[in-house]
């Protein structure tokens, strides 16, 4: 695939991911009638169900990353290069914030505005941090086997860390900073962005030791999904 064709889908597949994300969390809040356990069981439903689908259709053009982290660790592992990695990287992001823009015209939502919804605190750190290094570990985990298997334990794995994280398991700094931009029940204010962002990639390194140790690269077929 051209590197067009792969940062086009990279963009396109974030941007739907974050419309998902946004739009599930607007959708559940609207409905639940102040239950707030009933809106983040919607959200963590669609969003795993969403990942799943998205892996299985881009994948095959991109590897399916729509997420910094995860290009970040294929750059260390030497699936893909630097240069395209960077791009890779903004079209991400790009595609992170029209996928917000989208959710939130599908709901008459302004397009953009600032989350006020606190999250910091290292316990919530700390969550993002675990929850980044399961991810990865499961996609490196998972990366030999079949692509509707990756597609299946990342879009289950997300779905649980929902739940046992508490930060409900954002794992990825294109969506921490997208999700900035929402004032909604997805959203988290723009000065706390940035330390889930470095106890993403904290979380992301640490995986890439972990796996290199339990299951050093060799026999896998070269793909980080």
């Amino acid at each position: 695939m051209t590197l067009g064709r792969r940062l086009a889908a990279e963009a396109l597949g974030t941007a739907l991911l974050l419309a998902t994300v946004i739009g599930s969390g607007i959708m559940g809040e609207r409905l639940a009638a102040g239950n707030v356990a009933i809106a983040l069981l919607a959200n963590s439903i669609a969003t795993g169900a969403a990942l799943y689908a998205l892996i299985l259709v881009f994948a095959p053009v991109s590897g399916a990353h729509f997420n910094p982290a995860v290009t970040v660790v294929a750059t260390l592992n030497k699936q893909i290069g630097n240069r395209d990695a960077i791009a890779y990287v903004g079209a991400q992001l790009l595609g992170a914030f029209a996928g917000v823009a989208a959710a939130h015209a599908m709901f008459g939502e302004p397009l953009f505005f600032a989350s006020q919804h606190e999250r910091t605190g290292a316990a919530q750190w700390w969550a993002e941090g675990v929850a980044t290094f399961g991810l990865l570990v499961v996609i490196l985990g998972s990366a030999r086997q079949s692509l509707p298997a990756v597609a299946a334990a990342v879009g289950a794995y997300i779905t649980a860390a929902y739940w046992f994280t508490a930060s409900t398991s954002f794992a990825n700094p294109a969506v921490t900073l997208a999700r900035a931009a929402s004032d909604t029940f997805a959203g988290i204010r723009p000065v706390d962005a940035p330390a889930f962002v470095l106890a993403q990639m904290a979380g992301a390194l640490a995986a890439v030791a972990a796996m290199r140790w339990l299951a050093p690269p060799g026999n896998a077929d070269g793909d980080v999904r």
